[in-house]
């Protein structure tokens, strides 16, 4: 029986998002998954989540929840980490706070910049603890690492632990596709496309509708709606008469801004693009 391990599974967004693809596959319905994390109400919280998921999804796991990461490591076959170290609060408003205090305003203060810079001095000497007890305890594990941030956090894992068979995973691929299938109001089963890049920063060299035997090329589509979403005058008027799709594309300028200037989506929000 193949056995994930979520590190930070108090973070229930990811957990409930992972779990719930995971047990919509016929041969994990009955995987053993363990929750890990320091807080215990929150804790409760993701496992009568994940219980209530599985009855609906007709699945079986076996979920057990820990609060002592080695015992929760025991047999893992893969290892997910959605860890926050300091949570948002203090830290992650602090990160905001005091830049802001001297004029410096960030999009979402994780990736690059003094935000980047003071979450990564948190976060890494705690991804590597969990190294540690990875290489102890289960060293042929698959480490999917979620936490940002990613590139920061990876390096120093893959230069500590390059024995660990580790990934960094903050792309967007699927969920930027179906975002653009909507802004053009196109259905995102008819939609075929090709991405290549690294996390935070990959973009679509393909994204084609494929419908009744037919191939459309969407770029110059898009192109069109890129000119119209990074025209002040339109953004200022918040008007989405003149565009297809969701009013979702209003926030997206930095992105559309970009397909201007380089002729490719890119796959991670404006906020993490625009560090």
């Amino acid at each position: 029986m193949i056995k994930l391990t979520i590190i930070g599974s108090g973070s229930a967004v990811f957990t409930k998002c992972i779990v719930t693809d995971l047990l919509s596959i016929e041969a994990f319905k009955k995987m053993d998954i363990a929750l890990m994390d320091i807080d215990e109400r929150r804790l409760k919280y993701s496992h009568d989540l994940l219980n209530i998921i599985a009855d609906k999804l007709n699945a079986k796991p076996i979920i057990q929840s820990y609060t002592d990461i080695k015992e929760s490591l025991k047999g893992a076959d893969f290892v997910q980490s959605t860890i926050q170290v300091g949570g948002y609060k203090p830290s992650t408003v602090i990160d905001f706070k005091i830049p802001n205090e001297f004029g410096l305003q960030q999009t979402i203060a994780d990736t690059l910049g003094i935000g980047g810079i003071m979450r990564g001095l948190r976060t890494i000497p705690k991804l590597l603890d969990i190294g540690k007890e990875i290489m102890e305890i289960c060293p042929n594990a698959i480490w999917l690492q979620y936490v940002n941030p990613m590139c920061s956090n990876m390096i120093a894992i893959n230069k500590t632990y390059p024995e660990i068979k580790s990934l960094g995973l903050c792309h967007s691929v699927q969920g930027t596709a179906e975002m653009l299938a909507k802004d053009l109001g196109e259905n995102i089963e008819d939609i075929e496309y090709l991405c290549a890049g690294i996390n935070h920063m990959a973009f679509y060299q393909k994204f084609v509708k494929k419908s009744n035997g037919q191939i459309e090329d969407l770029y110059p589509r898009l192109k069109i709606l890129a000119d119209k979403i990074v025209n002040e005058e339109a953004i200022s008027s918040r008007s989405l008469e003149k565009f297809e799709g969701s009013d979702k594309i209003l926030h997206e300028k930095v992105r559309y801004e970009i397909l201007r200037r380089f002729g490719f989506f890119v796959t991670e929000s404006s906020e993490h693009f625009a560090e």
